[in-house]
């Protein structure tokens, strides 16, 4: 994973929900500018929700499984974010089986909605197939400071 859109999980119930945040910076790589300004693409917004999902599926499965993204209801971009941002990605599960997750969730900039996708689709795959188990749980271990 080249990005890392996930500075935290705050909080998560297995097979549930997941509520994470990030916090933007100029010295971020993703930046693109609109009308002078710099502002996060939109797909990054969805990428931070998948995240989220993400680290709720490893966290509900010990690790074990990841997803990937098989296809999509909706999404709706309702805004823009400027570096500085504070990011909210929350995350409900619509379902959750042996094979597959669905998701769905909302992000937003400073208590603003910014993002809203519902129906997101996972395929649940081993998570070894993807990354070391080592690295996966040293992320796992940076990203789940909840109450920290």
């Amino acid at each position: 994973m080249r990005f890392h859109l996930i500075d935290r999980v705050e909080e998560w119930e297995p097979a549930r929900s997941v509520r994470a945040r990030k916090v933007t910076s100029y010295s971020e790589d993703y930046w693109e500018e609109v009308d002078g300004q710099p502002i996060v693409p939109p797909p990054f917004l969805f990428e931070a929700l998948c995240q989220a999902g993400t680290w709720l599926i490893m966290n509900t499965t010990d690790r074990r499984k990841r997803a990937a993204l098989l296809s999509v209801d909706s999404v709706s971009w309702l805004g823009h974010v400027t570096p500085g941002a504070v990011l909210e990605m929350v995350g409900t599960v619509d379902s959750f089986g042996e094979e597959r997750a669905i998701l769905s969730g909302h992000v937003t900039a400073d208590g603003v909605t910014v993002l809203e996708a519902s129906e997101i689709m996972c395929a649940l795959i081993d998570a070894d197939d993807l990354a070391s188990a080592d690295e996966t749980e040293r992320l796992q271990t940076m990203i789940n400071r909840a109450g920290d």
